[in-house]
C-alpha cells in the first residue's frame, strides 16, 4: 500500500482504535474512521463506545463517520450462539466498511477488530478480503495484535471506557 493512501478506518470502540490509529498514521496513511456496530448492545453501551469513539477522535483528530444502526432483536433472537454468530457479526461490520470505502472514494479499509487477541483474526481477514474484492477496494490488512497491551495502556491513559465483552448481548450474557 502507498503512502498517503486514502484509507477507511472501520473502529469498532476507542480502545482498539489507538494502536491502529497510530501505526496507520506512522504509515503515512490518510485516515478517516467509520463507526458501524448494530451489534453492540443494550443501547447504553451502544452509545458509550461511541462517545469514547468521538473522544478518541478529539485526541488524535481523526474525523469518523458515525452510523448508528441498532439491531438488538436481531441479536437477541439468534439462536446459533457458536461460530456463526461471529461470521454474522464480522460480515456485517465488514461489508459495511467495504460498501462505504467503495462509495465514498476511499482507496482501501480495514479494520480495528484486528488488534484484539480476543477476535477470530484469520476470519476477520477472510471477510475483509471477500468483501474487498466484492465492492472493488482493497483491503489493507494489519495484524495489530503485538500492540494490543500498548493500545489499552493509550486507551487508559487517554481515559476511554474500556468494556469487558466483544459487544453482542450473546457475549454480555455468556
Amino acid at each position: 500500500m502507498e503512502k498517503d493512501m486514502k484509507l477507511l478506518l472501520h473502529i469498532c470502540c476507542g480502545p482498539c482504535s489507538t494502536y491502529p490509529v497510530q501505526e496507520l498514521l506512522k504509515e503515512g496513511f490518510e485516515i478517516q474512521g467509520l463507526f458501524y456496530n448494530p451489534n453492540i448492545h443494550p443501547i447504553e453501551e451502544h452509545k458509550r463506545r461511541k462517545e469514547n469513539v468521538e473522544k478518541m477522535s478529539s485526541i488524535t483528530n481523526i474525523p469518523v463517520v458515525y452510523n448508528d444502526d441498532f439491531r438488538q432483536s436481531e441479536w437477541e433472537n439468534l439462536e446459533d450462539k457458536g461460530a456463526a454468530r461471529c461470521t454474522g457479526c464480522y460480515s456485517l461490520r465488514m461489508e459495511e466498511a467495504a460498501r462505504y470505502a467503495s462509495e465514498n472514494g476511499f482507496e482501501a479499509y480495514t479494520t480495528t477488530l484486528l488488534v484484539s487477541p480476543y477476535q477470530k483474526h484469520e476470519l476477520i481477514k477472510e471477510l475483509g478480503e471477500f468483501y474487498a474484492e466484492k465492492y472493488r477496494v482493497a483491503f489493507a490488512y494489519r495484524d495489530f495484535r503485538p500492540g494490543f497491551r500498548q493500545g489499552q495502556q493509550m486507551a487508559k491513559e487517554m481515559g476511554l471506557y474500556r468494556q469487558k465483552y466483544c459487544g453482542c448481548i450473546l457475549s454480555l450474557n455468556g
